[in-house]
């Protein structure tokens, strides 16, 4: 049966980023994407121009008729832009078998710098979502608002890693794309077995528009489809390198990656 994941997060018009990052990357990684959409946003490759929230019981209703119906075997969260939306996902998810995954992706900035969470909403966040976290994969800056702390080196990204695992999801993937300078990217797993450091090479380009996305959604139809955790963020990161290693340079700003580099050489008869 293919692996099924229900993606509960905000629209990019941009096609980068968001549901459409999300649903690219796990059909390209041989999962099955529904959706339950939280905002519609207005933006491009330079930035957000605006947004409009989706009514928490409407979102409530998409995650039901999905679930009712299709049923799912992971849950990816994304853009939850107040207390209120982030209280209504977190009510069906509690009603859910507490053995499916929740991957939480917790969005509070765009990669442009817009903000996309509501500033008063990080405690509900940490309160009510990150408890059922199978997994939370906050960035440096997200993981700063989380902790309170100021990153600036691999040695803080531990500590807050570390700091993040104590609050209640069963492991954090600490993104570290967003530490300057240096050759190598830094990601740091902190779970019950530890932690431990996964490292790539640098790839010095604009053009990361929705990595954030792609990655916890390669996380996410990974664990859908039985991996491990470990294994899990080792596919998506592999999967995350190459996708921005091959973006298509579209946009006047910070462009799209290569969400579909996985069908590289399939002709349509």
């Amino acid at each position: 049966m293919t692996a099924r994941v229900l993606i509960v997060a905000g629209s990019d018009s941009g096609g980068g980023a968001g549901i459409q990052a999300d649903i690219k990357t796990v059909t390209a990684l041989g999962g099955f994407a529904t959706t339950a959409i939280t905002a519609l946003t207005a933006q491009n490759t330079r930035g957000v121009e605006g947004v409009v929230g989706v009514e928490p019981a409407f979102i409530q209703q998409q995650m039901r008729a999905v679930l009712d119906d299709i049923g799912t075997d992971v849950i990816k969260t994304g853009m939850l832009h107040n207390a209120e939306v982030i209280d209504a996902v977190s009510d069906i998810i509690d009603e859910l078998d507490p053995s499916i995954p929740i991957v939480v992706d917790p969005v509070m900035v765009s990669q442009s710098g817009s903000s996309l969470l509501d500033p008063g909403s990080v405690q509900t966040l940490t309160r009510r979502l990150s408890l059922r976290a199978s997994v939370m994969t906050p960035n440096i800056p997200e993981a700063e608002k989380l902790t309170g702390m100021t990153i600036r080196d691999i040695d803080g990204m531990l500590q807050a890693a570390a700091m993040l695992h104590t609050i209640g999801p069963k492991a954090v993937l600490l993104k570290g794309g967003h530490m300057q300078g240096g050759e190598t990217v830094s990601d740091i797993l902190a779970s019950e077995e530890g932690i431990e450091t996964f490292e790539s090479q640098r790839i010095e380009t604009p053009h990361v528009h929705g990595t954030g996305c792609t990655l916890a959604s390669a996380i996410a139809t990974s664990l859908a489809q039985g991996m491990g955790l470990k294994d899990a963020v080792l596919r998506g990161r592999a999967y995350l390198h190459e996708a921005i290693r091959t973006n298509p340079g579209l946009g006047g700003g910070q462009g799209p990656v290569n969400h579909g580099h996985t069908f590289a050489g399939f002709e349509a008869s």
